[in-house]
C-alpha cells in the first residue's frame, strides 16, 4: 500500500514537472485511424467529410492517470487539392490539464493521372490552454505557499506542420507539433511547478499488402520524439478482413536514436503491448477499441489502457476507394 501511495505521488509530481523530460502530447494507440491528430498534412486524405472522436483512459486504476478526448472533422475541397479540418483535444494527467484547438490546412498535389499518388503539405494553427490545479497536489509540508490554492492557467498559441505522401497501398509522413514552445510560469523562481510545452516530432509509415480477395495485411510504425524524453516507437500489424474488420497487435517500446545527456541511463525500453480492433458497422460508420498493458513496473499497479473511437463518413460521389486501407 505504501508503494502504491508513493507511485501516485510520483505521478502527481511528474504531471507538474513537465518542464523536465517527459513526453507531453497524448498517447493514442489507434494513431493509424487518427492521422490528423499527429499530422496536419493528413487533413482531407479521405477526400470526403469525415467526423471522428477518440477517448482514452490510460493506466486505469491509478489515481491521476492520463485521460484524453479528441474530436475532429476534415474534408477535401477545390477538386481535392485542399484539405481543411479542425481538431479539439482535451488531456489531463494528475494536476495538469490541456485544452487544444487547431484549424488544419493541407495543400494536396496529385502526382499522376490516376490521382492516387498524392503529396500533401500541412499546417495547423490554434490555441492551447494549459492549466495546473493546486488542490490536486499533495504537499509534503502543509501550507507550502509554492503550491497554487486553486486553478492557474494560460492560453498559448500553437503551430504545427507536416508533410504526407500516400498512394493506395503506402503512406509516409513527418510532422512537428507545439512549434511555439512556451512556459506556464506558476512561480518564476521555482521550476518544479513551471510547465513548459515542448515541441514533438512524429514519423509514421505503413503499407497495405493484399493477400487475396478477402484479406489485406497492413504493417505500420510510429516514432515520436520530444528531444528530451525517451524516443517512443510503436509497431503495429493489422489484418483487414473482407474490407470490414481490422484486427491488429501493438508493441510500444523506446529506442535510442541519438544521445540525450539528461536522460536516465537505466530506463527499461519495453513499454506496452496490446491489440486494436476496428469494425465497419455500416459503409459510413466505423467503431474501434484498443487495449494495451504496460510491460514495465507500472503494470504491477494498473489495469491497462482502454481506447474507444467512432468515425463517420459523409459519402459523396467524389469519394476515393479503397478508403479503409489507411
Amino acid at each position: 500500500m505504501k508503494g502504491l501511495k508513493k507511485l501516485v505521488f510520483v505521478l502527481a509530481a511528474c504531471s507538474a514537472w513537465i518542464g523536465g523530460y517527459a513526453q507531453q502530447n497524448a498517447q493514442f494507440g489507434q494513431y493509424v485511424f487518427n492521422g490528423m491528430y499527429i499530422n496536419p498534412a493528413y487533413t482531407g486524405y479521405k477526400e470526403e467529410l469525415y467526423l471522428q472522436a477518440f477517448a482514452r483512459a490510460q493506466w486505469t486504476g491509478i489515481k491521476g492517470a492520463p485521460q484524453t478526448l479528441s474530436i475532429s472533422a476534415d474534408e477535401a475541397i477545390n477538386e481535392e487539392s485542399l484539405g481543411i479540418g479542425a481538431i479539439i483535444t482535451k488531456d489531463k494527467i494528475g494536476a495538469q490539464s490541456a485544452l487544444n484547438f487547431s484549424a488544419n490546412f493541407a495543400y494536396r498535389i496529385k502526382l499522376d493521372r490516376t490521382e492516387t499518388n498524392i503529396l500533401a503539405f500541412g499546417l495547423g494553427a490554434g490555441l492551447m490552454q494549459v492549466g495546473l490545479n493546486g488542490s490536486l497536489l499533495d504537499p509534503i509540508e502543509q501550507g507550502d505557499n509554492r503550491i497554487p490554492t486553486g486553478n492557474v492557467s494560460q492560453i498559448m498559441p500553437n503551430i504545427r506542420a507536416g508533410v504526407h505522401y500516400s498512394n493506395e497501398k503506402f503512406f509516409i509522413g513527418f510532422s512537428a507539433d507545439n512549434l511555439l514552445s512556451k512556459s506556464l510560469s506558476v512561480f518564476t523562481d521555482y521550476n518544479l511547478l513551471n510547465i513548459k510545452v515542448q515541441p514533438h516530432f512524429y514519423l509514421s509509415s505503413g503499407m497495405a499488402l493484399p493477400l487475396n480477395d478477402e484479406f489485406v495485411f497492413k504493417p505500420t510504425f510510429l516514432i515520436k520524439d520530444d528531444l528530451h524524453g525517451p524516443t517512443s516507437l510503436d509497431l503495429n500489424a493489422f489484418l483487414l478482413i473482407k474490407e470490414r474488420f481490422w484486427l491488429g497487435a501493438v508493441y510500444r517500446t523506446s529506442v535510442k536514436l541519438y544521445p540525450k545527456p539528461n536522460l536516465q541511463k537505466n530506463l527499461q525500453s519495453r513499454a506496452a503491448v496490446g491489440f486494436i480492433a476496428e469494425l465497419f458497422i455500416h459503409q459510413n460508420l466505423r467503431i474501434g477499441y484498443g487495449y494495451d498493458y504496460s510491460l514495465n513496473k507500472l503494470g504491477n499497479y494498473e489495469y491497462g489502457s482502454h481506447e474507444l473511437s467512432v468515425g463517420y463518413y459523409l459519402v459523396t460521389k467524389k469519394s476515393r476507394r479503397p478508403k479503409c486501407y489507411f
